[in-house]
């Protein structure tokens, strides 16, 4: 099955839960984004793969206007009401693909994409749409999960985000970013890098995962060798799994 119908009917399952995300609602990394961008309150803003809609509500207030460009139908309505309820009247909510921008050349101040690259099966052609769509000068705020740059850890890491969602893509190393950006013209300003836990439970439950793909997740974690339970810091309680966890970076490039 093709990885953007899988992430259309992924999301449009669990779109509403994603709005109430602690993990995503009240991220730090968002006010990391809004000091990064250095806003004046003019910039027309493009949010890609806004899934909640919690980056354009953070802008919002900032800017003069934000586009919100999401591949899943759900998730631009449940994103749509979250801003609204907000009271912002300054963002627009555009079905698109990541990939392939609905927009003109140099249209936007400032491109946004928060917890989302790791979806897209084709990301350098993201990257080249983003700089696409940017003014001259314009600035890039990217902000992703991370897999580590040894390969058998990057290779649990991924495997257990496919196993908990078949839209999951790839999370890419900081250097394979660092390296297609800069291929793609960009100038990376600041990177950020820090630490993420995710709590086993809530991680499962919102992809809604069954009782059997939540205790495959678990068996696999638990037997993970020392190696990889150091790195991912895996707590585990009895036979419960706990917590672990991933790295994620936040960074400014600019056209």
């Amino acid at each position: 099955m093709d990885n953007k119908i899988d992430v259309q009917e992924q999301f449009g399952r669990s779109a509403q839960s994603y709005v109430e995300s602690s993990l995503h609602k009240k991220g730090k990394d968002l006010q990391l984004l809004l000091s990064l961008a250095q806003l004046h309150g003019t910039e027309q803003v493009l949010d890609v793969a806004t899934g909640g809609g919690h980056t354009a509500n953070a802008f919002a207030p900032h800017v003069a206007n934000v586009t919100a460009v999401d591949l899943t139908e759900e998730m631009l309505l449940a994103a749509e009401r979250f801003i609204r309820g907000n009271g912002y009247e300054n963002v627009e909510f555009i079905r698109g693909d990541a990939e392939k921008l609905p927009f003109a050349n140099q249209s936007f101040d400032l491109v946004a994409c928060r917890i989302a690259p790791h979806h897209f099966p084709n990301v350098e052609s993201f990257v080249s749409e983003v700089f696409r769509v940017l003014k001259p000068n314009g600035m890039f705020l990217l902000d992703d999960n991370v897999a580590p740059e040894e390969d058998e850890l990057d290779l649990f890491y991924n495997q257990i985000e496919k196993l908990r969602d078949y839209s999951h893509f790839r999370a890419w190393k900081k250097t394979e970013w660092i390296r297609m950006l800069e291929l793609a013209g960009f100038t990376i300003h600041q990177f950020h890098h820090f630490e993420k836990t995710f709590q086993f439970a809530s991680w499962c439950q919102r992809m809604s995962l069954s009782n059997e793909v939540q205790q495959h997740l678990a068996t696999i974690i638990k037997q993970a060798p020392p190696k990889v339970k150091e790195k991912f810091r895996i707590r585990i309680d009895g036979e419960e799994v706990v917590s672990f966890a991933g790295e994620a970076m936040v960074l400014s490039a600019a056209k």
